[in-house]
């Protein structure tokens, strides 16, 4: 019984990590893109980094900061695409409040 209830759990387990998609920007259009992330919410994106040859660069990409995990935020990001060099798009940031504070204490001095 413990060896199927194992099983079980091991099999959710990869089953959730090959949920999310991934694809190639630069072969798409930009509107294709952001309509991929729209309608499947989280996507991961990949391609080839245009200052390190060979370079693979990769992130997972959302429609909203409901796809984000707990205490991280939607920040814009950008990637390239078929049709444009810089397409907008979402990530998962964590929020930096430590600079926030810096600039505010730097303009009251």
């Amino acid at each position: 019984m413990k060896t199927v209830l194992l099983a079980a759990c091991l099999t959710l387990i990869a089953a959730e990590a090959q949920a999310i998609s991934r694809y190639d920007p630069t072969r798409m259009s930009c509107d294709r893109v952001r309509a991929t992330i729209a309608r499947q919410g989280a996507v991961i994106l990949r391609y080839q980094s245009p200052r390190v040859p060979g370079l693979a660069l990769y992130d997972r990409y959302v429609r909203d900061e409901r796809f984000c995990n707990m205490g991280e935020v939607r920040a814009r990001a950008y990637v390239p695409s078929a049709d444009a060099k810089s397409c907008p798009v979402y990530t998962c940031k964590r929020p930096d409040f430590d600079r926030h504070f810096r600039r505010r204490i730097l303009r009251h001095n």
